[in-house]
């Protein structure tokens, strides 16, 4: 037999299973991480101790200045990101909130992330340096150079990379001086390619001393939602014209592209 509810019963009745689902989406993990600036190297200098890019079989030359590739920081694959973590990171100009497979897209499991991202920087590294020794047309079986940088992961420090290589080997004062940071995956023919989170890259570029900032022209408008007084954007496509825009700034001859 049926029982007729009353209006207010019904109503509590009804409210049960919403407020079980709002409390289940509360404190649920969610798939997404939480990101910040992360650390910056200058690769024309030393990480612990070591330098960055050591070059053997040609002449380098001291290099003025800083390149500093940069970094996020985001919260491990296997961290509970819940609905209150991802709306205090969504409305604070120092963190995003980012889909989990965009920062991890190799899995949850810690070791295969590790081994993929050391794959991804020597990789990086690999092609940074033919780049390199492409633009400047030498033989890579008689030029050799060795990259070293601890604790970072993935491809997005290619041009900075072929950068470093381009300063010591050709004339050593890309930089005018200044620290100039950047982003951005470089493949074997120079060609400089997206990485994502550029806003918070920006930020962990000023911060550490930055004023000018090298980003792929496709991450231009990213680039500009978060920008910190201060720090000048470049945008950038090929390694050859990266080096035109440095050399143009340096000579404060005009022509410098701006997003």
């Amino acid at each position: 037999m049926l029982s007729r509810l009353t209006r207010p019963r019904a109503l509590a009745v009804c409210a049960v299973p919403v407020v079980a689902l709002l409390a289940t989406a509360v404190f649920a993990p969610l798939p997404f991480s939480v990101a910040q600036p992360g650390l910056t190297a200058d690769v024309l200098g030393e990480d612990r101790g070591t330098p960055v890019i050591t070059i053997s079989g040609a002449p380098t030359r001291e290099t003025t200045g800083q390149l500093r590739m940069t970094t996020i920081e985001a919260t491990s694959p296997d961290t509970r990101v819940s609905l209150p973590d991802v709306l205090d990171a969504w409305f604070g100009t120092d963190r995003a909130v980012m889909p989990r497979d965009s920062v991890y897209p190799s899995g949850n499991d810690l070791e295969e992330i590790e081994r993929y991202n050391e794959d991804q920087m020597r990789r990086s590294q690999d092609e940074a340096t033919l780049a390199a020794l492409d633009y400047l047309d030498l033989d890579g079986k008689d030029v050799e150079v060795d990259l070293e940088l601890a604790d970072v992961g993935g491809p997005s420090a290619g041009l900075l990379f072929s950068l470093g290589i381009v300063d010591k080997l050709n004339g050593g004062d890309l930089t005018g001086g200044r620290t100039i940071a950047g982003t951005g995956t470089i493949d074997a023919g120079g060609r400089v390619g997206a990485v994502g989170g550029v806003p918070l890259k920006t930020q962990a570029a000023r911060r550490d001393g930055a004023t000018v900032f090298l980003v792929p022209e496709a991450e231009c408008a990213d680039a500009q939602a978060e920008l910190p007084d201060g720090l000048r954007l470049i945008p950038v496509t090929t390694l050859e014209t990266t080096v035109d825009a440095l050399v143009a700034l340096e000579e404060d001859a005009g022509g410098v592209p701006s997003c």
